[in-house]
């Protein structure tokens, strides 16, 4: 891979790339957000970005059949 191309493990992900990888809707992750809940998230200007290794490392933390 050349240093111009960034691949999705590279690089901090939208709530588009996190509502695809754990299979909610956007407006979930946005609400898990406003009630401190969900994997970590910061804010980058306007825009809600999250590190791969937060979301991944979230998710395995649930409990087995729990979502939030």
């Amino acid at each position: 891979m050349n240093s111009n191309t960034t691949s999705i493990t590279d690089r901090l992900w939208s709530v588009q790339d996190v509502s695809a990888f754990l299979g909610v809707p956007v407006g979930t992750l946005y609400a898990w957000r406003s009630e401190g809940k969900g994997p970590d998230s910061r804010r980058i200007g306007k825009y809600v970005r999250y590190r791969p290794e937060d979301v991944r490392s979230w998710f395995a933390a649930l409990p087995v059949g729990m979502a939030s």
